[in-house]
């Protein structure tokens, strides 16, 4: 396997080999010229993202400022949206679906990093003839109509299952089913989204004529 098949796979590579360091410095050049373009250039901005997000759907909205590693390897499906300071550390694959909604402050984490100090130390690599640290990486999958709230990280690999609600500040380290409200650090379901949330059901929250 080659080190980006490794990575893919979540088996520990080298994250300095492979031209993945140009890779990711070309990532951050793309993400600080998108952050400097004002969101009236929206052609600019389509252009610059066209680079560094090629997989994307239709209406997708990115508020500046946003930071990436790699952008190519994170997919956002149609109408999908993120606040200020979405960050996505993307050396694993990073699935968002459709209609999903991202706070500010949210960021997605998929480097996984050894336990033990004595791994996780610079060594020196004799094939590259560089200094290295070895790693993993855990995918992430956000599933359709989710609304991850401010500041909540999520660190891979978890999936996140179609419609479900993160509160605010909540940390994802585990699969959260589909339809839950989740929240907390380490975040836990507290209870299935049902018919009695729709606005519907709950004609009291309306203003009075």
């Amino acid at each position: 396997m080659t080190e980006r098949e490794k990575m893919f796979a979540g088996k520990v590579y080298d994250p300095f080999t492979e031209n993945m360091p140009e890779e990711r410095t070309k990532a951050h050049r793309l993400c600080q010229l998108y952050n400097a373009t004002a969101d009236t250039d929206a052609d600019q901005r389509e252009q610059i993202l066209n680079e560094l997000l090629p997989a994307r759907g239709k209406d997708v909205y990115l508020q500046s400022p946003i930071y990436f590693d790699f952008g190519r390897n994170i997919e956002i499906g149609d109408n999908s949206f993120a606040n200020f300071n979405f960050t996505v550390l993307d050396e694993g694959k990073v699935k968002i679906g459709k209609n999903v909604f991202i706070g500010p402050n949210v960021s997605i984490l998929t480097p996984i990093h050894p336990l033990c100090y004595q791994d996780r130390n610079s060594f020196f690599n004799e094939k590259t003839g560089a200094v290295t640290n070895l790693e993993r990486a855990g995918a992430v999958t956000i599933g359709d109509n989710c609304w991850i709230s401010g500041s909540v990280t999520v660190c891979g690999p978890v999936t996140i299952g179609e419609g479900c609600v993160i509160g605010a500040g909540s940390v994802v380290t585990r699969d959260i089913p589909p339809n839950s409200l989740a929240v907390g650090n380490p975040c836990r379901v507290l209870r299935q989204i049902t018919e009695n949330d729709r606005l519907s059901a709950h004609p009291e929250w309306f203003a009075n004529d």
